[in-house]
């Protein structure tokens, strides 16, 4: 009986593990911050909304094309519906730094973040950055 509630808990064990990795994560949509994406959807869209629009920010191109621009860092979604009020999408939004292309600098609680394409030089930050690093920096 003992044996079998073990092997019941390594199984389910192995497939929270097995759900938790990337190739079975619902990952959502991923957004660098300052820059756009371009999302294709099936259907023409009637109505968008995004959750939160310090985070991400949507436009329409066309019916079936919509850009995708992060403002913040964070994490919203997006819905979008059709005429009817269906919906077409209904995703996550992740909006990150690019790493490769970025250095944060730790000088005891002040933080510096450098732009390095090709040459490091102070970024552009918009508000949600800056107000997220003065919050780091401890409103200094």
């Amino acid at each position: 009986m003992a044996r079998r509630a073990a092997r019941r808990s390594s199984l389910l064990a192995v497939v929270a593990a097995l759900l938790a990795t990337p190739a079975f994560a619902d990952t959502g949509i991923a957004v660098v911050l300052n820059q756009a994406k371009i999302v294709k959807i099936a259907r023409p869209a009637d109505t968008i909304v995004i959750g939160n629009p310090a985070i991400a920010d949507a436009a329409v191109q066309d019916a079936t094309t919509i850009v995708l621009t992060g403002k913040g860092f964070g994490v919203t979604n997006i819905v979008v519906l059709d005429k009817e009020g269906s919906p077409i999408v209904d995703e996550q939004v992740i909006v990150s730094r690019h790493d490769p292309l970025s250095v944060r600098i730790y000088r005891r609680s002040h933080v510096q973040t450098l732009s390095c394409t090709p040459y490091c030089e102070s970024s552009y930050k918009g508000d949600a950055e800056r107000t997220s690093e003065n919050e780091m920096n401890g409103g200094q």
